[in-house]
């Protein structure tokens, strides 16, 4: 099992922006996709983006769609996820995961994922 290691997380103020990154720990991992997901306190784990490994395609939810972006760093084996124009509502604790296997676009589910990281707190105060 890879270990997939977030980070870039901290308390920013509301219209500001944060570069998230996922590095996996094995450099000659392979997976087929790496999606961002978050969770708030006491709410679901919810899809934010994914990117695909091979043709770099990339899926956005509408929360977070036109003030993110996806991207990939192949030798790296890092992925990195760019919020801009925080807001409130953005504060959660962002996870990456990795699919070893495609999936039916978007790739929205949890269950696309067979490996997760620990997860990095982002705080976005008003």
């Amino acid at each position: 099992q890879v270990q997939l290691v977030e980070s870039g997380g901290g308390l920013v103020q509301a219209g500001d922006s944060l570069r998230l990154s996922c590095a996996a720990s094995d450099l000659t991992f392979k997976a087929a996709a790496t999606g961002w997901f978050r969770q708030a306190p006491g709410k679901e784990r919810d899809f934010v983006a994914a990117i695909t490994w091979a043709g770099g395609t990339t899926y956005y939810a509408d929360s977070v769609k036109g003030r993110s972006t996806i991207s990939r760093d192949y030798a790296k084996r890092t992925v990195y996820l760019h919020l801009n124009r925080l807001k409130p509502e953005d504060t959660a604790v962002y996870f990456c995961a990795a699919a070893r296997r495609t999936w039916l676009a978007p790739g929205a589910r949890r269950s696309d994922y067979d490996d997760w990281g620990q997860g990095t707190q982002v705080t976005v105060s008003s």
